[in-house]
């Protein structure tokens, strides 16, 4: 049984959301996400100010998809109404980060700077040269650009320097011995 799918997804106030055949819209005031539903596995139906989930059937794929789809519907009301936010450290000398329209310029340490393209749906800040901030409403979009960035120069185990998430610990490891 399915410890997920099993709690309705409580709809906040500002936030409409409807079936239409086999897709769930959420509007809200960060705007509209669209998610395909899995109709021959699961059963989504609204009741009032919750949207519930129930497996079709007892079969292995109604069960995955059960809980999968409550936490994809989660996603997308949480994605309008609050939206997600991932936070990049960069460590080290010289090692920078600005907006300038829609690019990210980075300097990392190479012999030039590293300039990635802001998606329209994402909004990136800093606030800080060495601190980056990625928000959206599309969980996924979210992680993937904050993954994209800090691929650039990940953190190294010896002096930690590169680009962490802000929640991320580094496991230093020990220099070299005489």
């Amino acid at each position: 049984m399915s410890r997920v799918g099993k709690y309705p997804v409580p709809v906040p106030s500002g936030v409409t959301v409807q079936i239409a055949g086999a897709e769930f819209i959420a509007k809200g005031k960060l705007g509209e996400a669209r998610l395909p539903l899995v109709t021959d596995a699961v059963e989504t139906t609204i009741e009032g100010d919750q949207v519930w989930v129930k497996p079709l059937t007892e079969s292995k794929r109604s069960r995955m998809m059960w809980g999968t789809t409550r936490a994809l519907i989660n996603n997308a009301v949480k994605g309008v109404s609050e939206g997600f936010t991932v936070n990049l450290e960069i460590n080290g000398v010289g090692y920078r980060a600005a907006v300038e329209g829609k690019t990210l310029k980075l300097a990392l340490g190479y012999s030039h700077d590293v300039e990635y393209p802001i998606p329209d749906d994402i909004a990136i800040k800093c606030d800080k040269p060495t601190s980056i901030s990625i928000s959206g409403r599309d969980k996924q979009q979210v992680g993937q650009v904050a993954s994209e960035i800090r691929a650039f120069r990940g953190p190294e185990p010896y002096k930690g320097k590169g680009i962490k998430y802000d929640t991320e610990t580094i496991l230093r490891k020990e220099g070299k011995k005489k």
